[in-house]
């Protein structure tokens, strides 16, 4: 293996590893030297891939939103309805929920709740770009063929991720009766209701 390749790979590792410790135990209680023990690696060997916690946080949630981005694109180059794409939409972020919750959670709990870590080099939405995109790209298409309804794209947006953010809360909660996929049906056919033409 290349000494790039392998620089690339332990970059991953640790950008896996924090997303973990970030989202379990919060982004101020987890510190540098966490990381690199539950890494097994020294704290200036860390420092040699990310300079600081905040720019480690920063590239997480780049990450996360092109993971999220990379399985939507898969979506909007479907030949299926609207409907069916925010079907399909939900599905991937509630699985996502339930299979990797940790990328959720960091999104909801540590991006969101601590914004003054993202304001130099993440302002607005440069980060979550990847996803952001994406879900931009549906809500055109979607507009564009007369199923859903031309409005502000934040409008749409908003709509869109209260229901999934809000539901995964809950989840996250163990506020739920029921496993989070059994919600997919009833959350895809409203947010559909609420967008359709």
């Amino acid at each position: 293996m290349k000494m790039k390749e392998k620089k690339a790979l332990k970059r991953e590792s640790i950008i896996q590893t924090a997303l973990q410790l970030f989202s379990a135990n919060g982004f101020h209680k987890t510190t540098i030297p966490d990381i690199a023990a539950k890494l097994h690696m020294s704290v200036g060997n860390l420092y040699n891939y990310f300079s600081s916690k905040d720019i480690l946080a920063q590239e997480i949630i780049k990450y996360t939103s092109e993971v999220l981005g990379e399985k939507i694109r898969v979506v909007n180059t479907m030949d299926i309805s609207a409907k069916e794409k925010i079907y399909k939409i939900v599905e991937i972020y509630f699985r996502m929920a339930k299979d990797k919750p940790e990328m959720i959670e960091y999104f909801l709990r540590v991006y969101l709740s601590n914004r003054e870590v993202f304001n130099d080099g993440c302002e607005g939405m440069v980060c979550v770009s990847g996803f952001i995109t994406e879900i931009m790209i549906f809500f055109d298409d979607a507009v564009a063929s007369g199923e859903l309804r031309n409005q502000d794209f934040f409008s749409a947006f908003g709509l869109f991720m209260g229901y999934l953010g809000g539901m995964v809360f809950l989840k996250g909660e163990g506020v739920l009766p029921k496993g989070i996929e059994y919600y997919i049906d009833d959350i895809s056919r409203n947010i559909y209701n609420a967008l359709k033409n």
